[in-house]
């Protein structure tokens, strides 16, 4: 049976171990870069990771995009909503459609 993984900082993440998922507390991209890795070897089938290290891991998500899991989500940190989680949704939406039907803008 697959599992959930929460990754980013800790103060972050600490609420989702209440939820009964499992929390992974990085301080350093280089940390969440290995531990991405870690747990996308195949028991996790969803990883949450905060909007914050997802930024500074775009080059290492985007090894597990055309996977079938992990599926890779984007949550908001302590600071706030970045952005990032909408942006991946657009750019997906786009990448398999062909255009951009949700927010239908000309960039």
């Amino acid at each position: 049976m697959y599992k959930i993984a929460v990754l980013g900082d800790r103060d972050s993440i600490y609420g989702f171990a209440a939820l009964g998922l499992e929390t992974f507390p990085v301080s350093t991209p280089e940390a969440g870069a290995k531990m991405l890795k870690r747990l996308a070897s195949g028991e996790y089938a969803v990883i949450y990771i905060t909007e914050a290290l997802q930024a500074k891991l775009e080059k290492e998500i985007d090894a597990y995009r055309s996977s079938e899991t992990p599926a890779i989500i984007p949550i908001p940190g302590v600071a706030g909503n970045t952005g990032m989680g909408i942006m991946n949704v657009r750019k997906s939406v786009e990448q398999a459609v062909g255009s951009d039907i949700i927010f239908n803008e000309n960039r």
